[in-house]
């Protein structure tokens, strides 16, 4: 199930505004780094067996494939802006004093209240933090 590419994106297929993403993420990806694929997709478990199934619901999952290293959340958003075209006109404000603590507290609040932004009953009855 390798894909060739340099990072693979694991997104909860289940909630429409990670679906959103995800569509928005392969547009702007026009060479062809990412390899975009839901969580549920079979063998993602055993492919990356380090990552524990509640991190799924909980965020983003960002894999750069050479090596295997892992980001999620917010750490994963600045790495895929680091690796998107133009997405480091973007990223150097991860590196402003405060601006890495204010992106994770603002992607938690994100994920747990999605459903209010149109993610709809899967995500409303699924808590982000079990």
């Amino acid at each position: 199930m390798k894909s060739g590419r340099r990072y693979t994106v694991i997104f909860d297929g289940d909630c429409k505004v990670c679906g959103r993403t995800a569509k928005l993420l392969a547009q702007w990806d026009r060479a062809g780094e990412l390899e975009i694929i839901p969580s549920q997709t079979p063998g993602v478990r055993e492919r990356f067996p380090w990552i524990p199934e509640h991190a799924y619901v909980e965020s983003l999952q960002v894999v750069r494939t050479v090596d295997g290293r892992t980001w999620q959340a917010a750490a994963a958003l600045e790495e895929l802006l680091n690796v998107l075209p133009k997405g480091r006109l973007i990223s150097w404000l991860f590196k402003l004093p405060f601006a890495r603590p204010l992106a994770d507290r603002f992607y938690r609040w994100f994920a747990r209240n999605r459903y209010r932004m149109g993610c709809g009953d899967h995500c409303a009855v699924r808590d982000a933090n079990p």
